[in-house]
């Protein structure tokens, strides 16, 4: 995309990276930036790893559906370009993560990434409804895998998503960052400016923390009224490159 000044790189079902790219979207209102929407895969960057002995159960079928939607996205800016990804984008995430809870993880798992559940996502934003024939095509895993590949290598393989690259293709780039609630609109700039402030320092490599909250988000039950340091709420969160 001519003029972008910002690619983020999302797999649709990871919650950190939903979280992260409603804050960009603060962002890049404030700023007047242009995003284009790139591709990174929980279930490439973990398909060395035995899931059975590293994952809980659902995680495996998780990272499939969030391939399989990937594929969808994919077809999208084939046929209609890199713009088609801005409100397709946000429509995966209204969908999984911006409801309310779901009842189990039997009914999660059934539903993400399904043909009816994608059916609704491709109508929510006018894109066809045969684009979910695609969930299927692996043919279009080679263009995922890449777009993974070119993504970790702006920043090492030690992260997962997700991943963002400002001022493309010279500019830096930098995993997250990782954070649980919505900013107000100000501290949405605020903490864009601080991070850019750490990651264009050259010998910048990493701030971290162990301890989080539940991800703010409807889907998980959690208001912005429940703050709490709940650090065993995902079991494997460590393991996960999420």
């Amino acid at each position: 995309m001519a003029d972008t000044n910002l690619r983020f790189y999302f797999d649709p079902v990871c919650p950190f990276a939903w979280m992260t790219s409603k804050w960009v979207r603060q962002v890049v209102a404030a700023r007047d930036y242009k995003v284009e929407w790139r591709f990174i895969s929980l279930r490439v960057i973990n398909r060395h790893i035995d899931y059975d002995s590293h994952f809980p159960p659902e995680y495996l079928q998780f990272h499939n559906a969030g391939l399989r939607m990937l594929r969808v996205a994919a077809r999208a800016r084939a046929e209609l370009g890199p713009a088609a990804l801005d409100e397709l984008q946000a429509s995966f995430g209204a969908h999984i993560f911006d409801r309310q809870p779901w009842r189990d993880l039997q009914e999660r798992n059934q539903t993400v990434g399904s043909p009816e559940h994608v059916a609704r996502i491709l109508a929510r934003v006018g894109l066809p409804i045969e684009y979910t024939e695609s969930l299927d095509d692996t043919s279009l895993d080679a263009e995922i895998e890449a777009e993974t590949a070119e993504a970790r290598a702006l920043t090492g393989t030690d992260v997962g998503t997700p991943i963002l690259h400002f001022e493309p293709p010279k500019g830096v780039a930098f995993f997250g960052p990782v954070i649980s609630r919505h900013p107000t609109p100000d501290q949405a700039v605020e903490l864009w400016d601080h991070v850019l402030g750490l990651v264009r320092f050259g010998g910048f490599a990493e701030l971290k923390r162990s301890m989080r909250e539940r991800p703010q988000l409807e889907v998980f039950g959690v208001s912005p009224d429940d703050v709490g340091t709940q650090e065993d709420w995902h079991q494997g969160s460590r393991r996960l490159k999420h």
